[in-house]
């Protein structure tokens, strides 16, 4: 079906514009153009609606509570290295022997305790450095000792109580032929640490 146009289209002449009666009809014109924007808004026409702001209200509680729970979860982490940080510190502290007095304290406290025990004893000590520590040395100790059997269990059992960190690495024993002497070899391990001011 043909399309017809009107054959006359009657525009406002310059003269109809500042008539009062065309002013009205454009002001009632824009009056209603803003009643139906303002009704649009407050029935939300434009808005979501209520279920999907439920739904984004319901995601937002969801992720807030992922945020607070990896947050909790940070200050435990952080909470952990600091302790373990703490106690590392006190471990060293407390176990290792600063380099700068470890010969006397070592020798003079294995033959305290070997005195102690009732044997005689010898030492010598090595030092080596420990792969990747910047601070820390390891100082082997071979300890030759003297006595009978219950000396050396006393002599094992003070050195296991021993406020230093020590480590039996190997612990050889050879009785003495027609005696109840035995010749005991023992080998320590224990870690040295290097002085705050650097002096060795």
């Amino acid at each position: 079906m043909p399309l017809k146009l009107p054959r006359k289209l009657n525009l406002p002449s310059p003269g109809s514009v500042t008539d009062p009666r065309f002013l009205v009809r454009v002001l009632l014109g824009i009056l209603f153009v803003a009643n139906l924007v303002a009704a649009a808004m407050a029935y939300h026409v434009f808005d979501a609606s209520p279920e999907a702001l439920n739904q984004q209200l319901a995601a937002a509680i969801a992720q807030r509570q992922a945020w607070q729970l990896q947050l909790n979860r940070t200050r435990t982490l952080a909470g952990s290295v600091d302790r373990g940080k703490q106690e590392g510190e006190k471990f060293l502290s407390t176990y290792m022997t600063s380099r700068r007095h470890t010969y006397s304290t070592i020798i003079g406290e294995l033959t305290e305790t070997a005195k102690t025990a009732g044997m005689k004893a010898g030492a010598t000590l090595s030092l080596e450095p420990i792969q990747g520590s910047d601070d820390l040395d390891m100082m082997s100790v071979t300890l030759t000792l003297e006595g009978n059997y219950a000396q050396l269990m006393k002599f094992v059992n003070l050195l296991d109580r021993s406020p230093r960190f020590l480590i039996i690495e190997t612990l050889t024993v050879t009785p003495r032929a027609k005696s109840d002497i035995l010749s005991v070899g023992v080998k320590l391990d224990t870690f040295v640490k290097e002085d705050a001011d650097g002096l060795t």
